[in-house]
């Protein structure tokens, strides 16, 4: 649709709509991070905000957005004289997901750069967004390649682009808005300290804000152009009130009570470095000047510190966001405000929000509802569904309540194990930084920290022709190749002819991420001896490390008479953390089912993306007393079932959860019919003396081998 839809139509979700205007009256705030589930307006708002920027003065004909009174002298299309220049709208330029480097920094022409020294530039987004709005939708499935490049961007406030010799710089400086589901996976901390503010969004559970919601997009997709008009003065008034709050900002004075309360804030809550600081400060003196006051007040501090500091404050790996608000309070308390306070401006109010009727706000694509005027306080967030939960569960049952032990002989299974009650979960023990698990070969999935690949970045392995758009030359093989041609193509000067057929692509060698799926036992034997805490807290390890390699991770559970799949591949280790923390225990142990559906999915997930490469992550003792629906004999099922993933080239490894002095040795049976090496579950720490594990290798073998790789208790 051609008319985006009005900002003062999105009603409900304050903190969102304050945020962003807060933004448009100080860009120094330093951008927003806006997270929620889906169909909650993220984009929508997002969207609509440029219209609200007042206009913005160009170098006429400048690409690159120079500003007319002080033009960039380093401009690739300067040099500017200072002049009058012309006004535009402000710009929101989008990055997509999937946007290749040159697409964001621009591209050089390799082939005219070399033959005639020319530098031929075709600016990217970066140049495009300069002094306006760059908008990323699903921020958090950013390549990590162009997060490097966004993050030096921010910090210099400027573009370089290099090529084999050839460079280009150019002015880039932001607002930088991004929008994420949290239940596709977290954002790197680099990244994340950038956004000044983020903002937690929810839909309404109110039915009559939900209807609204409704009658206001329907109205708006039946007739946009009428839709924005009914909207215009509504427009207006908040466009007037950002630059009449963007002219009082210089006169806001910033007392030492309130910056005692900022650095008292950021201090209690444990913020690392001082960007939290400077962005309460800003953030602050901006909530003032939105309210037409010329003097920082406690309320805006503390409003200050809701927005600038939950994605800041220091947390346990897959916490969620927030603040405690209560502890906020006692902070801020401790500082008195004596200093005079102006009276607010009549004609601009305190209410941040520049509507009055309380309702919710449409979907982004137009679909589901989106809400806001049911959101809870920001320090009271609403969590992700798959969030952790802070509270203890109960303790599992006594070892005589559980399943038989380890000891030789006991193969059949207990009452319980034969379809027993299920016993509670269990708490993870602590995690730890685990060893490195890797495929072997050289893949081409998406970039990662976890196996080796072919991948744009990296160390140069050698050169190959171009396929499309050349975007890494390898300038030795691109002169070796045109330097036997010289004579037949008439050089006779000192410059180098070159063709496009001369043009060599430099290949690189990186690292990538895979699929890391876990297939966990939750049958009644692993609750044995209490050993299922042991076990969450190794595969809770395994998450964060698969968490701070880029991978996906998928979880498959088996316990009872089948097998399931507990959650989908995703990029959410949160997610996976959150379901393992529920996982309850008890019941046979169906191997052979986990294994099949673990085979299925991981079928399933090569169609949807071939490139990415899996990693089978089996955590069991190896037991094996249920056939579940296939009928047979239990261990050769799953002998069966093992084989042939190994057969299809499934790279596994074999976490042995076996305990006690008298240990069976299944799992390295497992191990030996699945082609992984087993590791125990002391062996998998990365400080642990015995049992290293570099590689994952394909190759078989044997049972004794995989119980060598034990620690002494």
């Amino acid at each position: 649709m051609s008319t985006p839809y009005p900002f003062t139509a999105v009603v409900g979700q304050a903190d969102l709509r304050l945020a962003l205007l807060l933004n448009a009256v100080s860009p120094a705030v330093g951008g927003v991070l806006v997270r929620g589930e889906k169909g909650t307006a993220k984009s929508t708002a997002v969207r609509a905000l440029s219209a609200l920027l007042p206009q913005v003065a160009v170098v006429s004909g400048c690409r690159f957005s120079c500003a007319p009174v002080a033009p960039d002298p380093a401009c690739p299309d300067g040099p500017h004289e200072a002049g009058p220049g012309t006004a535009r709208p402000a710009r929101m330029v989008e990055l997509p997901v999937g946007a290749s480097e040159d697409r964001l920094v621009g591209a050089l022409d390799i082939e005219r750069a070399l033959a005639e020294g020319v530098k031929a530039f075709e600016p990217g987004l970066l140049a495009d967004a300069h002094r306006g709005i760059l908008y990323v939708d699903e921020v958090n499935l950013l390549h990590d390649h162009l997060i490097d490049l966004l993050l030096d961007a921010a910090a210099m406030g400027a573009s370089y682009v290099e090529r084999e010799g050839v460079s280009v710089r150019h002015a880039a400086r932001f607002l930088l808005v991004g929008t994420m589901n949290p239940e596709e996976g977290e954002l790197r901390p680099q990244l994340l300290d950038r956004f000044g503010l983020t903002v937690e969004v929810a839909a309404s559970r109110e039915p009559a804000q939900r209807v609204e919601v409704v009658r206001r997009r329907l109205a708006y997709e039946d007739d946009p152009a009428g839709f924005a008009t009914r909207w215009a003065g509504d427009e207006h008034e908040v466009r007037d009130r950002v630059v009449a709050a963007r002219a009082l900002l210089p006169s806001v004075r910033l007392g030492d009570t309130a910056l005692l309360q900022i650095a008292a804030a950021c201090a209690g809550f444990e913020v690392d470095g001082m960007r939290a600081d400077i962005v309460m400060a800003r953030t602050a003196t901006a909530l003032a000047a939105w309210a037409g006051r010329t003097e920082v007040r406690k309320e805006d501090v503390r409003q200050a510190a809701l927005l600038a500091l939950p994605h800041r404050r220091r947390r346990a790996p897959f916490d969620a966001p927030g603040l405690d608000e209560d502890k906020l309070d006692e902070i801020l308390d401790q500082f008195a405000d004596e200093e005079p306070q102006d009276e607010p401006d009549p004609s601009s109010g305190p209410d941040p929000d520049p509507q009055t009727d309380p309702e919710t706000d449409p979907d982004d694509d137009g679909g589901g509802p989106d809400g806001g005027g049911g959101v809870p306080p920001q320090g009271e967030g609403p969590k992700a569904p798959e969030a952790p939960s802070d509270s203890a569960p109960p303790e599992s049952p006594p070892e005589s309540a559980e399943a038989p032990s380890d000891a030789p002989g006991a193969t059949q299974p207990s009452a319980q194990e034969a379809g027993g009650p299920e016993q509670a979960a269990v708490r993870a023990t602590e995690p730890f930084r685990t060893k490195m698990l890797s495929v072997p070969g050289l893949g081409e999935g998406a970039a990662g920290r976890r196996s080796r690949a072919r991948t744009a970045h990296g160390r140069t392995t050698g050169a190959q022709r171009p396929r499309g758009h050349l975007t890494k030359l390898h300038l030795a093989a691109t002169v070796h190749a045109a330097a036997p041609h010289q004579k037949a193509r008439g050089r006779t000067g000192r410059g180098l002819v070159v063709r496009k057929d001369d043009l060599r692509q430099a290949t690189r060698e990186g690292r990538e991420g895979n699929l890391v799926l876990f297939l966990v036992d939750a049958s009644g034997s692993m609750a044995a001896r209490q050993r299922m805490g042991a076990v969450k807290g190794a595969v809770l390890s395994l998450l964060l490390d698969a968490y701070q390699r880029r991978d996906k991770v998928g979880l498959v559970t088996f316990r009872g008479s089948g097998a399931e799949l507990a959650l989908p591949p995703t990029s959410s280790v949160d997610a996976a953390a959150a379901r393992l923390e529920r996982l309850p225990t008890g019941g046979r142990t169906p191997l052979a089912a986990g294994l099949l559906k673990a085979r299925e999915v991981l079928r399933i997930e090569r169609l949807r993306d071939p490139s990415r490469r899996p990693l089978l992550v089996v955590v069991t003792d190896g037991r094996a007393t249920s056939a579940g629906s296939l009928g047979g004999d239990p261990r050769a099922l799953s002998s069966r079932s093992a084989r042939l993933l190994a057969s299809e080239g499934v790279t596994s490894v074999v976490v042995d959860c076996e305990s006690g002095p008298v240990r069976l040795g299944l799992a390295g049976v497992l191990a030996g019919d699945l082609g992984a090496p087993a590791v125990t579950l002391d062996g998998l720490r990365a400080d642990s003396l015995a049992g290293l594990v570099k590689n994952v290798r394909t190759s078989v073998t044997s049972p004794a081998s995989h119980t060598s790789n034990r620690r002494a208790a």
